[in-house]
């Protein structure tokens, strides 16, 4: 090698490994394709990276920053799946609240984590309503209404989430970063004592990402993922980020699906009215999907 491809390969840019890079491949190949919450709402790729500019805007104006912990209390929704780039892209740490945790153990995991913000879907506002005397942290309380009205008990709540985004600038700047920055944090559940915090760096989160792809699209037929996929977790978006699949099917581009809450009648009209063909979900939850009546209607062969 010269000394001149030395020194060029010498200053060559690192690049980091970043959870913002998972963007550049949808919006560059698949950009119509569409992100679908409950049959009520829609938008294609574009429409996802300006709503995930506008929250860190947003989130930005209230404070948050490099460092800050930013907490989610909702369903599977579009909201989250933002959230799951906005956060993290800021430099923030993404707290993924388990809400199947005991109203205590919820109170702990969210002191324990210093959370700044949370996120709260209409349905847990009388859960931090109990609990919001005994947060040391104080963080400030954002309202996601879920298209309906906001609830006589949300006093306090900063903003609401869509009414919030209305008005942020789509425009923010992602800055580049040490790519083993904490990304996220999750509290284990069916152990001793109190939960047990985990932290994942962009760095992690982005190897997982490609290596859960190509084991993925190296199944030969059942279990595989591909790119003219349409996919809908049923599996929590709040457990490690319901697997880490939805980073992978944004990469992928591909057409994605949230349910909100699992109702075993609204899956199965969603798998039917959206041409659902990926999915990932417990036994539980397939036993209940299973034994709806509704289910023998329903095409699942895909």
């Amino acid at each position: 090698m010269s000394t001149d491809a030395f020194l060029a390969a010498r200053e060559a840019h690192a690049y980091p490994l970043l959870i913002k890079q998972l963007l550049h491949t949808p919006l560059a190949t698949r950009p119509e394709r569409e992100i679908v919450y409950a049959g009520q709402y829609r938008y294609d790729y574009r429409g996802l990276r300006e709503r995930i500019g506008r929250l860190a805007s947003a989130l930005a104006a209230l404070g948050v920053g490099p460092g800050s912990t930013v907490a989610v209390m909702d369903w599977d929704s579009h909201r989250y799946l933002e959230c799951f780039f906005a956060v993290p892209m800021m430099g923030a740490v993404l707290h993924m609240v388990n809400v199947r945790l005991s109203p205590e153990q919820i109170l702990y995991t969210i002191n324990h984590a210093e959370d700044d913000v949370i996120l709260v879907h209409r349905d847990f506002v009388p859960l931090v309503e109990q609990l919001r005397d005994r947060f040391e942290c104080e963080p400030t309380l954002l309202l996601l209404a879920d298209g309906g009205p906001v609830p006589e008990s949300a006093q306090g709540f900063a903003a609401e989430y869509e009414t919030m985004l209305e008005t942020a600038s789509p425009g923010f700047t992602f800055a580049d970063f040490d790519e083993n920055t904490r990304a996220t944090t999750f509290y284990t559940t069916g152990t001793t004592a109190d939960p047990k915090g985990v932290h994942f760096s962009h760095r992690q989160l982005v190897l997982h990402t490609l290596g859960l792809a190509t084991a993925l699209a190296a199944a030969p037929e059942q279990g595989r993922f591909h790119r003219d996929d349409v996919y809908l977790p049923i599996t929590p978006m709040f457990p490690v980020h319901a697997w880490g699949v939805p980073y992978v099917a944004t990469l992928l581009g591909v057409k994605q699906v949230y349910a909100g809450r699992y109702l075993p009648e609204t899956l199965l009209d969603l798998i039917e009215r959206e041409g659902v063909t990926f999915s990932h979900c417990v036994p539980t939850i397939l036993h209940m999907l299973l034994s709806h009546p509704k289910a023998a209607a329903v095409d699942l062969s895909r």
